[in-house]
């Protein structure tokens, strides 16, 4: 069990120039989005994509890649200059008394920004919620058409490592399970990058 872990914080898999955030599609838009290392002509721009650097927060949204129109997961490895441009042009998708300075403002600052933000609970091996947050981001217009055309390194599907994994927790090896998740470490952010961004734990 995880103990004292910061409340808000980000933990992604990354390197030195990217990061990698899960989604997951139909299989029409997911296999041909990873064989040909780009989203296909179906995939909409002006439409909000949501993007989550935690693979076990996105096991728990798409229910292993079992849940319909969620089969194919995908491991989406964008640039780092991007993702911070995101964090940069973001706003929260709730309002929060000690982020914002009253609820105008947040509507006002919401309607404006191309992402928005969420602090979902993190999930361990059975899905349960944890009492640290995991990092969504909702990229809608100029911030969508970046990541499709700007951002995006490569495009891997892991449904087959979620089954795996979904498969031995079934079985009760939590340990073999926890081996096959990929390594989520905490975020170099930037000064200020999250000060907008972080409520009050």
């Amino acid at each position: 069990m995880q103990t004292n872990v910061p409340r808000y914080r980000i933990r992604a898999r990354h390197t030195d120039t990217t990061v990698t955030v899960y989604q997951a599609y139909a299989p029409r838009l997911g296999l041909p989005a990873a064989r040909e290392g780009g989203f296909p002509t179906a995939w909409k721009r002006d439409r909000m994509t949501w993007i989550k650097p935690s693979f076990l927060w996105m096991m728990y949204r798409c229910g292993w890649g079992l849940k319909e129109d969620q089969e194919t997961v995908l491991a989406v490895e964008i640039t780092r200059d991007g993702f911070e441009w995101a964090l940069r042009n973001a706003c929260l998708s709730h309002y929060k008394a000690d982020v914002h300075a009253d609820r105008a403002a947040w509507k006002r600052d919401l309607r404006r920004a191309p992402v928005r933000v969420q602090w979902d609970p993190e999930r361990d091996l059975r899905l349960n919620p944890l009492e640290h947050r995991s990092l969504q981001l909702g990229l809608a217009g100029e911030a969508s058409t970046r990541y499709a055309d700007e951002w995006l390194v490569s495009i891997t599907d892991v449904t087959a490592t979620a089954r795996r994994i979904h498969a031995l927790v079934q079985q009760g090896d939590t340990e073999g399970a926890a081996a096959l998740l990929p390594a989520e470490h905490p975020y170099p952010e930037t000064p200020g990058l999250l000060d907008r961004l972080r409520p009050a734990p």
